[in-house]
Order: structure tokens, then C-alpha cells, then sequence
């Protein structure tokens, strides 16, 4: 049987993941889908939808669509709910995840890439996170856990951008690329996202696509060509100490002047070369930096040019897990580089840039 497709849904609160639930839910779209709800969120689909005091956590809906409350672990659920379709019990195609609006969606996506018997059943589409344009400056400065999600996902979606200046989303636009420069950002009204737009994203497929944001590279170059480390570097002596849950108040300024260094801790940069890589050198680079920085590694994906190899090989993971894949041969003409994109909190770039540096063959 194919794998199900799984998309884990994540958004500040107020930011309408509810209305887009709820639309997923008594839609006709033609799909069955399952609904998994973490149920301590402050705003339920349960109190319009679902009737809570029966002992089934599971509730078929009109459209096909089944939507089930998770009162334990996430793990049982996924076992549970696949089980029952091997046995005919239930019908579904694929399953969206709703985690509140503080959780970190990465122990979710672990779930999918570690565990055996998750992953023999389900296959982690994508991460989508909504972010309520109207109050995201104060969410972004005030919490971590808003930070990181925007690190998280695969695709970004803008609710409320109707209720702010233009001037204001645009801003907003370019300190959500700085975090994270590979998911599109796509300005979405109340839950009005069409379902093809949410469903098989495909961002967790060990393609040969590395989609980097355009401005952002260009930035970057403008950048590096100015004055080497632009200055940003100035926090990593000091961070050791405070383990990987300190969010740096001291970095959170607000909005002053311009926008350009809203100096979040949530950051990215990306790697290029045009050497190819020594593998063994890599893979024990790599293994050590996750060893260290795992936690605080939200997302990295490269598509690599290895020594030894006609193909490129690509790499992904969330936090200290991480695949990798043979990919496509490079073709006749086709230059060939590496790239990569680190997407983190307060991940020190010039350990990172040096370390992969001395990795070429």
C-alpha cells in the first residue's frame, strides 16, 4: 500500500489554522481526509463541530472527511488510525496535523522520519505555518515558539494582511525570509487557500531542488562583498553557556529604523561551492555540528556535488535527524556546485562556513 501522505499544520494563535481546519473539514473537496487535533489549544474545532463527551475520539464528518482529538500520544494515534484502514474501519487518503499554537512542530516531524512503524505507514508531506499578519511583529519579538515555526516550514501562508498597511506586510515579508529563505510566503484571506494548495507540497521529499528565496541570495552576495561577517556574529562566545533555550532578549529590538537587521534569533544562510566534497570528510563534519547543534538546528536541506560520484546527493533534516538520498546525475553541461541552507536558532555561520570549507576535496 502507498505511504499516507501527513501535513503538519502549525500557526500563531488567531492566525485562522481553525477556519482552514474547518473548511478542510466540511468542504466538498472530494478527498478523505484526516484531521489529527492536538487537543489543549486555546480556540477548538470540537465546540462548532465536534461532540466531545462520547468516548469516541474519532467523528466521521458529511464530506468523508474523519477528524479525530488526540488525548495521549501522537505515536498511538498514527498506529491506531493506520491500523484501522489496513482493516477497513476507516477511510481516509492522507491525514493533517494540528499542533497548538505554542508546540514546535519538529518533535511531530521526527516522529515521521524515526520511528519504524510510523514511517512504514506515512510519509511527512509538509510543515505549513500560518502567521497572522496583523499582530506577527509582536509574536515574532515577544516568542520563541512563533520564531521557530516560521523556521520550520515548508510554506508559509499570510492571513489578516488585509487589516495592515502594505508598507507594514512587506516588512514583515523580508524578516520572515531572513528566517527562513525556503518556503514561499503567499498571503492567504481567512481560510480561503484553496485545499491544492495545502496538499502534497511536497517539502520533505529528498528532491534535487533547492529552492532558496532570489532576494535573499542576492542579499547575501550584496553583502558579503560589502564587509566580510556583516557584523552579525557578535553572540557566540557567550551562548554555550545559556544551553539552546535561550532566546537572547538582548536581540530582540523591535522594528528600529529599518527593518533590514531586525537581528532575530531564528536565522539562515546558505553554502555554496563550486569544489566537490570529500564524503568522509563531510559526513564527520556534519555528524559532529547535529551532534552539537541539533536542537537548535530547525531545518537544513544541501544538494551536493560529492568526489566519487555522477550523481548529486542530497541531504535534509530537522534538528539532530537527517537523511540523505542519491539523487539525479548531474547532466552533460550542467555546472556543478554544491548548495545548502541552515535555517536556526542563533547557529554560529562562520563555525559552520569554515568547517564545511575544509570538507572539499
Amino acid at each position: 500500500m502507498s505511504l499516507i501522505p501527513v501535513t503538519i499544520l502549525t500557526g500563531f494563535l488567531g492566525s485562522g489554522k481553525t477556519t482552514l481546519l474547518k473548511r478542510v473539514l466540511t468542504e466538498a473537496h472530494g478527498q478523505k481526509i484526516a484531521v489529527i487535533e492536538n487537543e489543549f489549544g486555546e480556540e477548538n474545532i470540537d465546540n462548532d463541530i465536534l461532540v466531545t463527551d462520547s468516548k469516541e475520539q474519532i467523528v466521521q464528518m458529511s464530506n468523508g472527511c474523519i477528524c479525530c482529538t488526540i488525548r495521549e500520544d501522537l505515536r498511538a494515534t498514527l498506529q491506531d488510525l493506520a491500523a484501522r484502514r489496513r482493516k477497513g474501519e476507516l477511510a481516509f487518503d492522507r491525514i493533517v496535523i494540528e499542533t497548538t499554537g505554542v508546540a514546535d512542530p519538529g518533535p511531530v516531524a521526527q516522529t515521521f522520519f524515526m520511528d519504524e512503524e510510523i514511517a512504514e505507514s506515512y510519509l511527512i508531506d509538509s510543515i505549513i505555518t500560518l502567521v497572522d499578519a496583523k499582530h506577527a511583529a509582536q509574536q515574532l519579538n515577544d516568542r520563541q515558539e512563533a520564531r521557530r515555526q516560521v523556521g520550520f516550514a515548508d510554506q508559509i501562508f499570510l492571513s489578516k494582511t488585509d487589516l495592515v498597511e502594505a508598507g507594514e506586510t512587506d516588512a514583515l515579508i523580508h524578516r520572515l525570509k531572513h528566517m527562513n529563505p525556503r518556503a514561499p510566503i503567499k498571503a492567504v484571506h481567512f481560510g480561503e487557500v484553496s485545499i491544492a494548495e495545502v496538499l502534497d507540497l511536497r517539502g520533505f521529499n529528498l528532491n534535487a531542488k533547492l529552492d532558496i528565496d532570489p532576494d535573499f541570495l542576492k542579499e547575501e552576495d550584496d553583502h558579503d562583498h560589502d564587509h566580510g561577517h556583516h557584523g552579525h556574529d557578535h553572540d557566540h562566545d557567550h551562548d554555550h553557556e545559556h544551553g539552546e533555550h535561550c532566546s537572547h532578549p538582548s536581540h530582540q529590538h523591535g522594528g528600529h529604523g529599518h527593518h533590514h537587521h531586525q537581528d532575530d534569533d531564528v536565522k539562515s544562510f546558505v553554502y555554496r561551492a563550486e569544489r566537490p566534497f570529500d564524503p568522509a570528510k563531510l559526513e564527520d563534519f556534519l555528524g559532529a555540528i547535529v551532534n552539537i547543534y541539533g536542537p537548535r538546528m530547525l531545518r537544513y536541506k544541501g544538494v551536493l556535488d560529492m568526489k566519487g560520484t555522477e550523481r548529486k546527493v542530497i541531504f535534509q533534516g530537522v534538528h539532530q535527524l537527517m537523511g540523505s538520498d542519491l539523487g539525479p546525475q548531474w547532466t552533460e553541461g550542467e555546472k556543478r556546485m554544491s548548495k545548502m541552507v541552515f535555517i536556526g536558532i542563533d547557529l554560529p555561520k562562520d563555525i559552520f562556513m569554515q568547517g564545511l570549507e575544509q570538507c572539499l576535496a
